[in-house]
């Protein structure tokens, strides 16, 4: 199988390049997940753009990436099983916690284990979820609007674990510690 390129931006097309240039502002530098989108401008430009609603919505940081690492293991994205560990880690979650949702099982806190079982079950139910995990969810004191904001991060870590999947970046020094295999692959 042909190999994805890896972008910089320098050898993005021309469309791929703004967003490249905002996410190297706000990371310090470009994931390669990225670069390897930057082939598809309307790939990047959709990661961008989403992903700037995510992170300016209602969840902190840790909520998102509870989201954003339950989302890569359901899906099995190695890639960003190890990026979103590392980011996740930065933000505050215990090792625990982050082994826990690696491994398959919830994380200790109520509300970040509610977060990370709503969000598997979307994925495994293929958007659907029962009244009894919906339940445990809105009990915890999260809404219906924090309900379907949980389906924005979806979407946007869907376009990033698909695209891991498909495209298979190489995986930066920094995140090495946090490597991770797909059980079964």
């Amino acid at each position: 199988m042909k190999n994805f390129p890896v972008h910089s931006i320098e050898t993005a097309p021309e469309a791929s390049k703004p967003a490249l240039e905002a996410l190297n502002s706000a990371f310090g530098f470009i994931p390669n997940i990225a670069g390897a989108m930057a082939t598809s401008p309307v790939l990047i430009g959709s990661l961008t753009d989403l992903f700037g609603r995510v992170h300016g919505g209602s969840f902190s940081e840790a909520e998102i990436q509870i989201l954003l690492l339950t989302n890569a293991v359901t899906n099995g994205a190695q890639w960003a099983v190890s990026f979103h560990s590392y980011l996740a880690i930065a933000e505050g979650l215990s090792a625990d916690d982050v082994a826990a949702i690696r491994g398959g099982a919830l994380p200790g806190d109520v509300k970040h284990a509610a977060l990370s079982k709503l969000t598997r079950s979307l994925i495994e139910k293929r958007g659907g979820v029962s009244e009894t995990v919906k339940r445990e969810f809105l009990d915890l004191g999260f809404d219906e609007s924090h309900l379907l904001e949980v389906v924005a991060v979806l979407a946007a870590s869907t376009i990033t674990n698909y695209t891991a999947n498909i495209t298979q970046p190489p995986l930066e020094a920094m995140f090495q510690p946090h490597s991770w295999q797909a059980p079964g692959r």
